[in-house]
């Protein structure tokens, strides 16, 4: 049994008031479902007790706290991120493009989760496998045991901070969101080129400051690991 985790003969088998036989896919999809239409307030065992019809203590019987149940919840992502992904029979990078992308593209997908876990340490099986998956492709690129531990935490950190920015702006209300948007074309293309000389300059350019800049990222990190595995270093 993982450590923390809930044993099994604490966990309820009788339908809820509501004809649900709880779980903790059952609890941690209504979970998801909650905090996605009403952020993270909506991660409380009495909103979970009521939208499951079942007492809110019995939600202790399957996870510690709302701590716990955060942690299956970015594990759920990481799970949903590596569903299908077989790098086995890539090249070691396009493994780690593939699932960069893969992990981006599903805290994308759960913005609001994505805001309050991307930097947590889940501890659960998927999350052990995405490490594993990550250093055994570094491995695969010649790096030693210690290069391969440090440049995957780089990797995934990289990818993970993009991740939860771009979540946390996906997350924002609309009208927040447009403004921040429209400051390239607004606010910044007024600036003078007497007090701001580079910006004015690049003025025309500025509007891809509000976009993602997660893919350039990206290959810019893949380009430094192939020239670190090619001895040209990092």
């Amino acid at each position: 049994m993982t450590e923390g985790r809930i044993p099994a003969e604490r966990r309820r088998r009788k339908p809820t008031r509501s004809g649900v036989v709880l779980s903790e896919e059952v609890i941690v999809d209504c979970a998801l479902r909650l905090v996605g239409q009403h952020g993270p307030d909506a991660l409380s065992v009495r909103r979970l007790g009521a939208a499951l019809g079942c007492d809110p203590s019995a939600l202790y019987r399957y996870f510690h706290n709302t701590d716990d149940l955060l942690l299956a919840l970015a594990d759920r992502i990481i799970g949903e991120a590596q569903a299908g992904f077989e790098p086995d029979g890539m090249p070691w990078e396009e493994g780690l493009r593939e699932m960069a992308l893969r992990v981006h593209g599903c805290y994308r997908k759960h913005p609001r989760v994505a805001a309050m876990a991307a930097y947590r340490v889940t501890r659960r099986l998927n999350e052990f496998r995405a490490v594993d998956t990550g250093i055994g492709l570094l491995r695969r690129a010649g790096f030693d045991d210690a290069s391969a531990v440090r440049y995957y935490a780089a990797f995934i950190d990289t990818v993970l901070g993009h991740a939860a920015l771009d979540a946390a702006h996906l997350a924002l209300p609309v009208e927040r969101r447009v403004a921040d948007d429209r400051a390239w074309v607004g606010e910044y293309a007024e600036l003078s080129p007497r007090t701001h000389p580079h910006l004015a300059a690049a003025r025309g350019q500025l509007p891809l400051m509000g976009g993602s800049s997660f893919e350039v990222a990206l290959e810019l990190l893949l380009a430094a690991l192939v020239a670190a595995a090619s001895g040209e270093g990092v």
